[in-house]
């Protein structure tokens, strides 16, 4: 399998640039990288991204994170193995990612204050930018059908 052509951050060189910059923002947010990962392979399940869930798969493993986990982060809800701030983390991505299935606002109140609870405002920058990102990349990856087991860098 082969893209239908070259991932567009690499054909414009500005946008490396500006998505690098964004990858050093969350990594100076306090964000844990774990949680970066699962939240990103949330969204990436959620939006149909081969591409990045073998990638968020792959990190997770890499970073010693049982196989129990990370094969329930699409069921979640479901699953003894995450922590509240993880539960409240994974509500607001799939809140960020399907704002095109809601009718109404797509983080209420209720959230908000429950993920408030959890992170501080540099985490929540984090997170928000790590679930926007993902988003994003989701989209681009689909669209050029990126293969599963492409690797960036």
């Amino acid at each position: 399998m082969r893209a239908r052509m070259t991932n567009p951050a690499y054909v414009l060189p500005g946008a490396m640039k500006g998505i690098g910059g964004i990858f050093q923002a969350i990594g100076e947010s306090g964000l844990r990288q774990e949680l970066a990962e699962i939240v990103g392979l949330r969204a990436s399940q959620i939006n149909g991204c081969g591409a990045c869930v073998h990638g968020h798969t792959v990190n997770l493993r890499k970073a010693g994170v049982s196989e129990e986990r990370i094969s329930a982060v699409a069921a979640w809800r479901h699953a003894p193995f995450f922590s509240d701030a993880e539960r409240a983390a994974l509500k607001l991505t799939e809140a960020v990612t399907r704002l095109a299935d809601l009718s109404e606002e797509s983080v209420p109140d209720v959230l908000w204050d429950e993920v408030a609870d959890h992170f501080d405002e540099k985490e929540l920058s984090g997170l928000i930018l790590t679930v926007s990102l993902t988003n994003m990349f989701n989209r681009i990856n689909t669209t050029i059908q990126e293969p599963v087991g492409t690797t960036w860098g």
